[in-house]
């Protein structure tokens, strides 16, 4: 339970990171490089900063625990698409495997994330119906 309790803060804290803070920060820091990843794969300026609006708040929902588990689906299937969509759209238009490599192992650390959230809710889940047993019995 500890190790994958550390797992998968180390896993999401990843993530906010690198999907949350950089694209923000790019924004808000070098407001020239806010497009540099999606012009040239062909995307519209307009899809850049709805694309950074959307990794915010998804990096947000799924680090922060006050959010409620069907939220933190939701989140966690876009950052999915969005990964998976970037690998593909870098596959078709450049071919250069870098670019194609780094969204697929984000992805594997959203994967990561992903599955030891679950492993940590149903050992909540596991402790509290023990509880209710127990008190039941008494």
């Amino acid at each position: 339970m500890k190790t994958t309790k550390i797992l998968f803060w180390i896993a999401t804290v990843f993530i906010f990171l690198f999907e949350g803070v950089m694209p923000l920060s790019s924004l808000v820091f070098t407001p020239e490089y806010t497009y540099i990843g999606t012009r040239p794969l062909g995307y519209p300026d307009y899809f850049a900063l709805a694309l950074i609006f959307c990794k915010v708040a998804g990096s947000l929902a799924i680090l922060l625990p006050q959010v409620t588990g069907r939220l933190k689906e939701w989140a966690y299937a876009g950052l999915t698409f969005n990964l998976m969509f970037a690998a593909y759209s870098h596959v078709v238009v450049d071919g250069n495997i870098a670019y194609i490599l780094m969204p697929l192992g984000v992805l594997a650390v959203l994967a990561l994330s992903y599955f030891s959230w679950h492993k940590l809710q149903a050992a909540r889940n596991r402790q509290k119906e023990a509880g209710m047993l127990i008190r039941s019995m008494a």
